[in-house]
């Protein structure tokens, strides 16, 4: 389990990127922690991303049946093979867990879970992709920067909500675990981390049959968060203008879903993105 950023050596042969950065967990008890929070089964496939040197792998793969570890840095697969070697339950992918396809990576198993820590930089796109593939992942223990787990969590009304944390608690039950100070990395980076707990939920049909235009109105209300939602969507563009022109105006749907045109989009809980939604059908 690795975070990015700039400094020392890694493993034994493996020449550092300066381009990726590499900050390594070695705090054995975060560890620890961490695969309590997951608590890994003997009869389940467990997905991991970013290895790194294989410190929580190796743990890993002492408890679940099967570690599917998923690292971008080819510079370290050698290093993984030879030091998990004497686990048959491994299986090392080297892609880019952006483009990674999981649920077809985890066969013949249908589910798996996930444990990583994802860099800030592209912490958002993975979360957006991990949800994508819900189908086949049901619970996700992730470490990220402290303030990208504030924004995950941020609850309707909070100055930290915006479009990610819409998107993930439409999907997953959030749960905060606890803080993992810099000195747990080797390099410490210069940031806190927190690790979080993502449990998948059962998808309503509305969700389900609404996707596409639902993420574009939520997307829409937060493009300029000091203005109103109002503002906001009459601001809209392409195909999501067209709908509200076509409903009588950004007025008229937020009327009808009886949404304060004064509010602005960190205040609306999911069931009010939702009765906007309908208001649009």
């Amino acid at each position: 389990m690795k975070r990015r950023s700039d400094s020392e050596a890694s493993s034994p042969g493996h020449i550092q990127s300066k381009r990726l950065g590499q900050n390594f967990l070695t705090d054995k008890n975060i560890i620890r922690r961490i695969v309590a929070a997951l608590a890994p089964s003997r009869d389940e496939t467990i997905v991991e991303i970013g290895p790194g040197k294989g410190a929580l792998t190796t743990e890993l793969v002492k408890n679940a049946s099967r570690v599917i570890a998923v690292e971008f840095d080819r510079n370290l697969g050698p290093y993984l093979r030879e030091t998990l070697s004497p686990f048959p339950n491994f299986k090392l992918i080297e892609a880019d867990a952006l483009v990674t396809d999981f649920c077809v990576q985890i066969l013949p198993a249908k589910q798996a879970r996930v444990v990583a820590n994802l860099p800030y930089n592209i912490s958002t796109a993975i979360l957006q992709r991990l949800i994508e593939q819900r189908r086949c992942l049901t619970e996700m223990v992730l470490m990220l920067q402290r303030e990208v787990i504030e924004r995950v969590i941020a609850p309707p009304g909070s100055s930290e909500r915006g479009y990610l944390s819409v998107l993930v608690q439409a999907y997953c039950e959030t749960e905060k675990l606890f803080d993992v100070a810099p000195g747990s990395f080797r390099p410490a980076p210069k940031v806190w981390s927190t690790v979080v707990r993502l449990k998948v939920r059962g998808e309503t049909d509305l969700v389900k049959n609404n996707e596409s235009l639902l993420w574009s109105i939520v997307s829409a209300g937060f493009a300029q968060r000091r203005k109103t939602i109002l503002n906001n969507l009459r601001n809209a563009s392409g195909h999501l203008q067209d709908l509200i022109k076509r409903n009588g105006g950004a007025t008229v749907v937020l009327c009808r879903a009886e949404i304060d045109i004064k509010r602005r989009a960190e205040t609306l809980s999911f069931e009010e993105w939702l009765r906007i939604t309908r208001a649009l059908e």
